[in-house]
């Protein structure tokens, strides 16, 4: 959820939705919000843990939602019924009183984006699914006064992990999930100069600790140290303020 207020006006707006309508509600509830607080919907791509739950509720509360046409293209058949608005790499969104800049990223999806949101004073970046970093996505994500950044697993977990070799190959190669260490290594690219918040996101609960996410973050902070959180599958997280 990104929430921005001016004058009397509050502008809140969902990035993705995987759960159900009944677990949507409890999670707003939980922050003080209701379906009717919700201005719009923003999708990054067309992976059930992101976008199952978007549509049902978009419809039954009446909200309007922007994702990319080659997003559209693979869950059409369940936008009926809803507002659907389109939006690509380099496109400006005003939503209420936000601005979004979506930006490409390398995924396994049809065409998956990223936002910047803005209210005009502070910056939020957030990057959640993507297998390697590329100058675009850093440039895109420079500068913010907050990151949400995606660290999915520890990359020696993930070898020693269970899972199929197939499935390492994806979540572990360039159209798959960032690591730990890549994750690091975006944040140390980034200009750091404005940022304030790190919030840590999309852990795998099998091969990724909070604290080793922590870890790597805390490390490529720059000399500024912002501080650095990491979201719990469970619950997320409260609301997380940042200034201008």
């Amino acid at each position: 959820m990104i929430s921005a207020a001016s004058g009397t006006t509050r502008t809140t707006v969902m990035l993705d939705c995987g759960f159900g309508i009944r677990e949507t509600e409890r999670r707003l509830a939980r922050l003080g919000m209701g379906p009717a607080d919700v201005t719009g919907i923003v999708v990054t791509h067309e992976h059930q843990d992101h976008v199952g739950g978007v549509f049902k509720f978009a419809r039954r509360h009446s909200i309007p939602v922007w994702l990319s046409f080659g997003t559209y293209q693979a869950v059409r058949d369940d936008c009926n019924g809803v507002s659907v608005h389109f939006c690509r790499d380099g496109d400006q969104l005003a939503i209420g009183g936000l601005a979004f800049s979506p930006y490409t990223v390398p995924h396994d999806a049809r065409e998956p984006l990223q936002y910047v949101a803005t209210d005009g004073q502070a910056k939020l970046g957030v990057l959640t699914d993507a297998g390697q970093s590329t100058p675009h996505l850093v440039q895109a994500l420079s500068g913010c006064n907050a990151l949400m950044l995606e660290c999915n697993h520890d990359r020696q977990m993930l070898a020693d992990s269970a899972y199929p070799p197939s499935l390492k190959r994806r979540i572990g190669g360039a159209y798959g999930h960032l690591s730990n260490q890549t994750a690091a290594e975006i944040l140390a690219a980034l200009d750091q100069s404005r940022l304030q918040k790190i919030i840590g996101a999309h852990l795998s609960s099998q091969n990724n600790t909070a604290e080793l996410a922590h870890a790597a973050l805390c490390n490529a902070t720059g000399a500024n140290q912002a501080e650095v959180i990491i979201a719990c599958q469970q619950e997320g997280f409260d609301w997380i303020e940042i200034a201008a």
